[in-house]
């Protein structure tokens, strides 16, 4: 990646646009999982959203993985995609800008208190 893409983000968008080729050659019923797997995914992003493309490519290789096994898309989440989704950016310490924010806000209390 050179200074231009990271720049104007054209990386990002190649890749999310291979994303969305991989999700279309995916059954219906993971494909409706894949956009909501996304919705819950993106407020954990940091300003640009490149610590999600790892998450991402991995979530999309899973789902890839279990419609080749034939199983449903309740075998692989469950009823909870939500909860899926906030585990796995738990997991990966994917902070939502609003953790950030409260992350400073405390600390630029503290300082202001002296501890």
């Amino acid at each position: 990646m050179n200074f231009w893409e990271k720049i104007t983000g054209s990386d990002m968008t190649k890749e999310m646009k291979a994303f969305e080729m991989r999700a279309k050659k995916l059954p219906p019923d993971y494909q409706a999982a894949w956009e909501k797997i996304n919705a819950h995914l993106w407020p954990h992003s940091d300003f640009t959203g490149r610590n999600l493309m790892p998450i991402l490519d991995g979530v999309l290789g899973l789902l890839e993985e279990t419609a080749a096994d034939g199983q449903s898309v309740e075998e692989v989440f469950g009823d909870d995609i939500k909860g899926f989704c906030s585990a796995l950016a738990g997991i990966d310490e994917a902070k939502s800008f609003r953790d950030k924010w409260r992350e400073q806000l405390n600390n630029n209390v503290a300082k202001k208190l002296g501890k």
